[in-house]
C-alpha cells in the first residue's frame, strides 16, 4: 500500500514538474516573443545597433537640455533597485525635499507659487521609475527651451510634443497622465535637428 502510494505521489510529481516547470515557462516565452517581442525582452532603446536604454527603467539625465526624471535613491541603479526607506519624521527626508524643492524651482524658473508635484520632491519606492507627471514635463519647458535657444514657436512645438506623449489613466480612472522621460528626450532631440 506504502509503495503504490509513493509511486502515486512521484508520478504527480513528474507531471507537475514537467507540466509547470518546463511546457508553462516554455509557452508563455514563446507568446511573449510572438506576440509582446518588444516588451517581453525589456522595452529597449537601440540606437545605430546599440542598446542606449530602457523605456521601463530611467536614466539619469542631468544636462539642462533634457527633461529629468524623477529623483533616485539609488543612482538610478536598477540592480540593488529600492526606495531609501526613511519615514515622515526623518529629517534627512526633509531636507532632501527642502532642497529638491529649492533646485526645481530656481534651475526650471518656477513660481514659487506654483505647486510642484511630489514625484519631482520625492524618489520613487523603485529608484528607476521612468515617467513623470504630464504637469513635471510642462514646468521644466521654460528651462529646456532657455538651454536650446528655443524661439516661442519652437516651445510651443514642445509644449504639442509633451501633449503627444502622454498617456492617460488606464480606463480614465486609474493614475494621472504621465510621460515617459526617455521617450521624451529622444523626441527633444529629434526636434532640435529639426530646428538647426
Amino acid at each position: 500500500m506504502l509503495k503504490k502510494s509513493l509511486i502515486s505521489s512521484l508520478k504527480v510529481l513528474l507531471v507537475f514538474t514537467v507540466t509547470l516547470g518546463l511546457i508553462y515557462p516554455l509557452v508563455i516565452y514563446f507568446i511573449g516573443q510572438i506576440f509582446f517581442y518588444d516588451k517581453a525582452n525589456g522595452s529597449l532603446y537601440v540606437r545605430n545597433g546599440e542598446v542606449k536604454g530602457s523605456f521601463l527603467i530611467a536614466q539619469n539625465f542631468t544636462g539642462e537640455k533634457y527633461f529629468w526624471p524623477r529623483p533616485s535613491s539609488i543612482n538610478f541603479n536598477p540592480m540593488p533597485s529600492g526606495a531609501s526607506n526613511l519615514g515622515p519624521t526623518s529629517k534627512d527626508l526633509v531636507q532632501q525635499y527642502l532642497l529638491r524643492k529649492k533646485n526645481f524651482i530656481q534651475l526650471n524658473f518656477v513660481n514659487e507659487r506654483n505647486e510642484i508635484p511630489s514625484e519631482m520632491l520625492f524618489a520613487s519606492a523603485s529608484g528607476v521609475d521612468p515617467d513623470i507627471s504630464k504637469t513635471s514635463a510642462m514646468l521644466q519647458i521654460e528651462r529646456v527651451s532657455k538651454a536650446r535657444n528655443f524661439d516661442k514657436l519652437q516651445k510651443e512645438k514642445l509644449h504639442n510634443l509633451i501633449d503627444s506623449l502622454a498617456e492617460y489613466p488606464q480606463f480614465g480612472i486609474f493614475g494621472s497622465e504621465i510621460v515617459n522621460v526617455l521617450k521624451l528626450n529622444i523626441k527633444l532631440d529629434e526636434l532640435s535637428k529639426k530646428n538647426e
